[in-house]
């Protein structure tokens, strides 16, 4: 079983001003996608994750910028919390030079080294062995760098997701797992594929640390990720966050996917009350740490930001063709 969690005091001040940031940050920057996406300027398939800001701002608020961290095709929030330029994303969804992987991956496949990202697997589960494989580098090499993955709760369907764990634990790997439960996997919900939507109990048979927890908690998340975080450097093994929260927008695309029957609207309705985003934004009024005034000030600089960064990436150039069969594989210097 696991153990209940240590209490933590509540974060400082400037700390859940930084995680407001990051989340303001990432839902501008998708709602961007959703305003412009309709021109079809922007040709990538787009994955949004709105609703689910606040996993992606608590956990990487707790790595440092040499840590590991591998996504999902749904990484756009991931990427920006671990401090990717939002520029060289927009460039990359237009298929410009300027973008992270100039221009050929799109929004499916950004990668950041400088930042740790080592990137994003459309595949499902794709990312939980990769991030093993980063943290036992880590571990070989002697450093305390921490690898983390993120993926849906479809993932923990997957042999792969078993095998990763069972070996994490195994050689006690600086490993976090980081499952962003939002119950579907494309139009399929959780209770139509598993008996139960414990995805910690999985973990835990693994002989995993695992905790379960409010994924549109902000403060919640960065306080377990800061638990596991510190397991993983101090060379105590690997841990799984089983997180609850909620896509908002379809599987794919800038739209409401309850329109085409795919989810209940009432349902929808129902997890849009719980914002994470608004509820933080209220804690932090009432404790008299933010004011209406430092919000506007803060939406106003967050979109300011993301507008200067679509322009960006909409006036980059487009590869030139010669670049068709470059930087497909690594060759050695001679």
């Amino acid at each position: 079983m696991t153990p209940t969690p240590a209490i933590m005091d509540e974060p400082e001040e400037k700390i859940l001003t930084d995680l407001l940031r990051t989340m303001l940050l990432i839902r501008r920057f998708e709602e961007k996608i959703v305003e412009v996406y309709g021109v079809q300027d922007m040709k990538t398939p787009v994955h949004l994750c709105v609703g689910q800001e606040a996993i992606a701002a608590g956990v990487c608020a707790n790595l440092r910028r040499d840590d590991y961290l591998v996504t999902t095709h749904r990484g756009h929030g991931h990427c920006l919390a671990k401090g990717t330029d939002p520029k060289i994303l927009f460039a990359e969804f237009y298929g410009r030079v300027d973008g992270c992987c100039r221009g050929k991956g799109g929004s499916m496949h950004p990668v950041d080294p400088e930042n740790g990202i080592l990137g994003a697997s459309a595949i499902v589960g794709g990312a939980i062995p990769i991030a093993a494989g980063a943290a036992l580098a880590a571990k070989m090499k002697k450093t305390d760098r921490v690898a983390v993955a993120f993926f849906g709760d479809g993932a923990s369907e997957e042999g792969t997701f078993q095998e990763t764990l069972n070996f994490s634990a195994l050689k006690a790997l600086p490993a976090v797992f980081v499952c962003e439960k939002n119950y579907y996997a494309t139009n399929s919900h959780l209770s139509a594929r598993q008996s139960h939507d414990d995805i910690a109990r999985r973990a835990e048979a693994h002989g995993v640390q695992a905790e379960r927890l409010d994924g549109n908690d902000v403060v919640a998340v960065y306080q377990a990720a800061a638990r596991a975080v510190a397991r993983a450097r101090a060379g105590n093994g690997p841990t799984l966050l089983d997180c609850k929260t909620y896509r908002w927008y379809g599987h794919v695309g800038p739209v409401f996917d309850y329109k085409t029957g795919c989810r209940p609207k009432e349902e929808l309705d129902e997890w849009m009350a719980r914002c994470p985003i608004k509820t933080f934004t209220a804690r932090l009024m009432q404790k008299g740490l933010l004011t209406q005034v430092k919000l506007d000030r803060m939406l106003a600089e967050t979109d300011s930001r993301v507008s200067q960064a679509l322009e960006f990436g909409r006036a980059s150039h487009l590869p030139d063709a010669a670049e068709l069969t470059q930087h497909l594989f690594h060759q050695n210097a001679k």
